[in-house]
């Protein structure tokens, strides 16, 4: 029953999520100049990497090597813009993740489906705010699970499987909408973790907040960049421990001449009441690579990716894999309805 009811109010949310994003997208016109060329573009941040070639057929697709000289501009521009974590590009990811060899037996497995959309909302002429949500459903099996235990041991039954929602983390990014010196772009700001588990070993407990921060530098076709988080528990439940916890994720990505992105990075955290015994650092070293398509008129981008945790507490996991689709929504348009992505964007959990 509870997998039902979360199962429906997941995709209502969805649901929800898509149908307000058209809405928030048609009441951002852009500014244009006497020549019809936008103008005070908001940048936003979005921390997910991806790359872009549209293609289209006779019906609906197309093929870079027939797009015209102006789309071919605009994903040109566009797979720039994905691989700089401050943009202005309503999107909504979905990514799936698929981690094995935890537990006791190393035989445990873990399937997270995070949904992250991202919001960019412009607040002056010169700062842009970016909410982020990430929403994470878990299927989970054997994490905890010790095999050949007494009968009468006191950890019997064991719970070997658990499914549900996680703890929903919060971001708020305020970010100039100009670089800094030496082009680097940044944004920063609060971080909320809001005690969401639907099951003891699903989430903390505890409502925690912390600051949050992202720089990165542009050259070229490169990208280069951190995105960090700390958070310390401030509310805490009955008989759950408090959370003081690291997030870093560095991350280096690739654009080539057809749009595509290659990105290596980390998603390290720290867990810095764990003990020396139990370890206290996870550290995923992460390769991707993403393309942006165009179905109809809707850009999309899918990215893959595999993992190996360099590091990881006691009975942490040993590989991964994960998949991304993440929806596409540019919020300037041109006259005569012709779109023009302001985004950067760079996929980053």
């Amino acid at each position: 029953m509870r997998q039902s009811q979360i199962v429906l109010g997941v995709t209502a949310l969805t649901l929800g999520i898509l149908s307000v994003v058209p809405g928030i997208r048609a009441t951002e016109p852009s500014k244009v100049d006497t020549n019809n060329n936008n103008v005070d573009e908001p940048l936003t941040l979005d921390i997910r990497a991806a790359a872009g070639l549209p293609f289209q057929t006779a019906e609906n697709l197309t093929l870079g090597a027939t797009e015209s000289s102006a789309e071919a501009s605009e994903a040109d521009k566009l797979a720039k813009e994905l691989a700089n974590p401050i943009a202005s590009l309503i999107s909504v990811p979905f990514q799936a993740n698929e981690d094995w060899g935890y537990g006791p037996t190393g035989n445990g497995y873990k399937f997270t489906l995070n949904i992250q959309p991202v919001i960019p909302i412009s607040i002056s002429k010169d700062w842009n705010l970016i909410l982020r949500t990430i929403f994470p459903i878990v299927s989970q099996h054997d994490l905890f699970y010790f095999a050949n235990l007494p009968k009468h041991s006191p950890l019997q039954p064991q719970n070997r499987s658990q499914d549900g929602l996680s703890d929903t983390l919060q971001s708020f990014f305020f970010s100039p909408k100009n670089a800094g010196p030496f082009g680097v772009v940044w944004g920063m700001g609060p971080a909320l973790l809001y005690p969401t588990g639907t099951h003891p070993f699903l989430g903390t407990g505890t409502f925690s907040i912390g600051p949050t921060l992202v720089v990165l530098k542009q050259a070229g076709r490169w990208t280069a960049g951190a995105l960090m988080n700390q958070l310390w528990s401030v509310l805490i439940e009955e008989d759950r421990k408090s959370v003081s916890q690291l997030f870093l994720q560095p991350f280096l990505a690739y654009t080539t001449k057809t749009y595509t992105n290659f990105i290596l990075s980390s998603e390290s955290t720290a867990n810095w009441n764990s003990t020396s015994t139990n370890g206290k650092w996870t550290v995923p070293l992460i390769f991707q690579v993403g393309q942006i398509l165009k179905v109809g008129k809707q850009r999309i981008n899918i990215q893959v990716g595999g993992k190996y945790y360099v590091d990881s507490p006691r009975y942490g996991p040993d590989c991964g894999v994960r998949f991304q689709l993440t929806l596409l929504y540019p919020t300037a348009r041109q006259p005569g309805g012709r779109e023009r992505s302001r985004v950067r964007e760079v996929t980053i959990n």
